[in-house]
């Protein structure tokens, strides 16, 4: 089934959602990988202020290239989704619980998106051109330092993905 889900979402939407079903998403996505990750978790055991409200809000772990002349970003497919699994139980249960990457994710994640009621959606691989497309603005949130792997905030409009883990912690296995 095709779903809809406007970013920031609604809990109602997201638990609608079943394992298989496209959902095309639409709003506002962060980016962040491996090393944004760390950094929240980190501020996060700290007490520290986090640079984004998690409540609502959906992360994408992409792989940006620079953007050519004339282009706002350059590809924007997803990078693999395993390498924030050290990181992703914490930030799931302080309320992050939309997850968009490629590539499966370890029990620890699987457990929980089911106790805290997210989802793990899964990016084309290999549509970096095509999801570049569907970015309607980029914007530095945080951590510039760390180059193409900062905080980004992405305004998106009909963006593709599967679902692959529901709120229920079902996996998608087709």
């Amino acid at each position: 089934m095709r779903r809809y889900i406007e970013l920031p979402y609604t809990d109602v939407s997201i638990s609608a959602v079943e394992p298989g079903d496209e959902v095309v998403l639409s709003g506002t996505l962060y980016v962040g990988r491996d090393q944004v990750h760390k950094r929240l978790y980190e501020a996060l055991k700290n007490g520290d202020p986090l640079p984004f409200k998690f409540e609502g809000n959906a992360i994408y772990y992409m792989g940006p290239s620079p953007a050519p002349d004339g282009f706002l970003i350059g590809a924007a497919g997803p990078t693999t989704s395993a390498r924030m699994d050290a990181f992703s139980p914490s930030l799931i249960k302080a309320s992050l619980r939309v997850m968009v990457g490629k590539g499966p994710r370890s029990e620890e994640v699987r457990r929980a998106i089911e106790e805290n009621g997210g989802l793990y959606l899964q990016a084309y691989g290999g549509c970096g051109a095509l999801y570049a497309s569907r970015i309607k603005s980029s914007s530095l949130v945080a951590y510039p330092e760390l180059g193409p792997e900062a905080l980004l905030k992405l305004e998106i409009e009909n963006f593709p993905t599967i679902c692959v883990i529901d709120s229920k912690g079902s996996v998608f296995c087709g």
